[in-house]
Formats: structure tokens, C-alpha cells, sequence
């Protein structure tokens, strides 16, 4: 049995996040039916977020690099 659980977030699926004030913390739903739910404390949204635009640099910069025409040669 694995013990993590994985979701395949897509640009269509259905992103939803609201703030717990009381919990202290913020919950994001992805899906709609049966939705996955992530809970974030407050401390930790930061850290979420800095990976989150880390991640995104690395695949915009391999984005750029695979996009580019290969080079020709003589």
C-alpha cells in the first residue's frame, strides 16, 4: 500500500481555496464530485508558495530551452 496520495492537477480541473480563520489555516479543494483536500497552515503557505514559484521557474526554463529550433549545421 503507498502512502501518499497523488492528483494529476490540470489547467481545467476545478481549484477551490478558502481561508480557515478559525483553524488558523487555508483549505484548497481540487475537483468537484469527490474532491482531494489540502489543508496549509498559515506558517507553512509561504514555504508552499516559494516552492510552487521555484518549481515553476525550472519548467519555464526548460520550457524555453525545449521550444527553441535545433540548430543547423553545414
Amino acid at each position: 500500500m503507498r502512502d501518499t496520495v497523488q492528483i494529476h492537477v490540470t489547467a481545467d480541473l476545478p481549484i477551490r481555496v478558502r481561508a480557515l480563520a478559525y483553524a488558523n489555516r487555508a483549505e484548497i479543494r481540487f475537483g468537484k464530485a469527490f474532491p482531494v483536500v489540502l489543508l496549509v497552515d498559515s506558517d507553512a503557505i509561504a514555504v508552499l508558495s516559494k516552492e510552487l514559484e521555484e518549481v515553476r521557474a525550472a519548467l519555464n526554463s526548460t520550457t524555453r530551452v525545449d521550444d527553441q529550433a535545433p540548430e543547423v549545421t553545414d
